[in-house]
């Protein structure tokens, strides 16, 4: 490994990964892999190196309404809605085993696309892609309704039904794990759908539909158009025959999404968008594991997360201890190629998103913040960013608004629980946030102040298959994860009928 100057390592990327062959390329629509009806194609990136990995078929606005029409089929007249939930059930633990099958394949893939570690992908997010898999698989024949008490002449029930064709859009900063997150609660109520994969991702999300049909999802059930949002995204947005989009990713995005549902048929709308999550640290904290909580909150997956702690708010009696063990560990983090296990942080996923993180971190500096620790890209290829604290931020800074979806933490300064809730909550996001103390009055009272859809006491990145997870404010609305993302693509159908031979008539 070459050592850089300011303490910081990186590792050339390796010219040959393992187990990455790029299979499929084209849309997958009705259960075929077909090209584009344009006959457009898009270039995939490989983030280490930006040099080209694959050509894929670009999907536009007449590939969406092709997908849909096929969707609208196998809703409509095929099996899939109709068939016993045990047996949807059944097919979703076919496909967790085919992903676990081929967990190295998509790890690399998502590696080589998106730029994420390789290890971790096959060791983590993969595996709990495959879980998720199997825990909607097993709520597939548990989707019932209720019997309601009417009055005397009455009998009514409730029937939960799926909601029909689904739009999901997916972001690039966790390609596979979130094309489970949308894709298995839908599939598991019952309902049919057309998946956008990022652009700068969408080799993973192809393998998996290539899957999907070999665990014997029916044709037109699962249908994958990779695009562009302005395109093939808006033409999700906006299908008349589309009955609910599920959308991660930017917030002015969502906006547009949300307006273009509203335009078109009113269809239903879930929303995860983007966050500023405070991490709020108390004198009472373990200066060491707080600082290894704080960095893992900015670092993890290079900060392409929207959840991560990049506000970093700690009490001012362990501020100046906090801050030097922070800096330390900081420059120990070892920067380079996805695909090598010492490696702790891969490249940006394009060149744009690592532009955009570097115009952040210029900005910071000119806005009066103290840079403690990197602030510089790493080697001369590739999309590589050093790990970067700044200090001395004050909260309308702009590197404490905005969400800059990279390896940069703001650390701001606290006297009082009251003044740290109220610099909390003093975002326009509220989508996660991370309490370390050791009161537990403190925890308490913290956590039931924050307006954020997620709380981790003495954590971060606790996610869990049963836990749901979505944001207050500016950071969208509907929840995944948990039997709240099932009920997200079901709706409820109430029915009465007249007790003709009661008594009391």
């Amino acid at each position: 490994m070459a050592s850089l100057s300011n303490g910081h390592s990186t590792s050339p990327p390796n010219p040959n990964p393992p187990s990455v062959h790029i299979k499929f390329t084209q849309l997958f629509i009705n259960g075929s892999f077909v090209d584009s009806l344009s006959g457009k194609t898009f270039e995939t990136i490989d983030p280490r190196t930006g040099e080209v990995i694959a050509t894929v078929a670009q999907g536009g606005r007449d590939d969406i309404d092709v997908a849909v029409k096929a969707a609208r089929q196998a809703f409509d007249f095929g099996p899939w809605p109709r068939m016993p939930g045990s047996e949807r059930g059944r097919i979703l633990m076919k496909l967790a085993e085919l992903i676990d099958q081929n967990t190295e394949e998509l790890a690399a893939l998502d590696a080589i696309d998106g730029g994420k570690l390789y290890q971790w992908c096959k060791t983590v997010e993969i595996p709990s892609a495959a879980n998720m898999l199997r825990y909607y698989a097993g709520a597939a024949d548990k989707i019932h309704g209720e019997v309601l008490k009417m009055s005397r002449q009455f009998h009514a029930y409730t029937l939960l039904e799926p909601i029909g064709v689904v739009g999901h859009i997916i972001p690039w900063n966790l390609p596979t794990a979130m094309f489970f997150t949308k894709v298995a609660p839908s599939l598991a109520a019952g309902c049919t759908m057309v998946v956008k994969p990022a652009e700068q991702t969408p080799l993973s999300a192809l393998f998996c539909a290539h899957l999907a049909k070999l665990a014997g999802v029916p044709d037109g059930v699962l249908n994958v158009v990779p695009g562009f949002g302005p395109i093939a995204g808006a033409a999700i947005s906006s299908h008349m025959d589309i009955d609910k989009v599920s959308f991660t990713g930017s917030t002015q995005t969502g906006r547009e999404v949300m307006q273009a549902a509203a335009k078109s048929n009113l269809k239903q709308v879930s929303l995860e968008l983007g966050g500023k999550s405070p991490l709020i640290i108390f004198d009472d904290a373990d200066v060491d594991k707080a600082a290894e909580l704080a960095l893992i909150g900015v670092l993890f997956n290079k900060g392409e997360v929207c959840v991560a702690g990049s506000r970093v708010f700690v009490q001012e009696g362990i501020y100046d201890e906090f801050e030097k063990k922070l800096v330390e560990k900081a420059k120990a983090w070892v920067v380079g190629d996805p695909f090598d296990p010492n490696v702790q942080q891969g490249p940006q996923v394009d060149k744009r998103q690592y532009e955009k993180i570097l115009s952040y971190i210029e900005h910071g500096k000119r806005e009066g913040a103290t840079l403690l620790t990197g602030g510089k890209a790493v080697g001369n290829k590739g999309y590589y960013i050093e790990p970067t604290i700044f200090t001395d931020v004050k909260e309308d800074m702009l590197i404490a608004q905005d969400e800059i979806f990279g390896p940069v933490t703001a650390l701001m300064k606290f006297k009082t629980m009251e003044e740290a809730i109220k610099s909390a909550n003093n975002t326009r996001y509220g989508l996660a946030a991370g309490i370390v103390t050791k009161n537990i009055d403190i925890a308490n009272t913290v956590s039931r102040s924050i307006r954020a859809g997620i709380i981790w006491i003495n954590c971060y990145f606790a996610f869990g298959n049963d836990v749901p997870f979505g944001g207050y404010k500016m950071s969208g609305f509907g929840k995944e994860h948990g039997m709240e993302a099932l009920h997200k693509y079901l709706q409820v159908k109430s029915v009465v009928t007249p007790i003709y031979n009661s008594p009391w008539l």
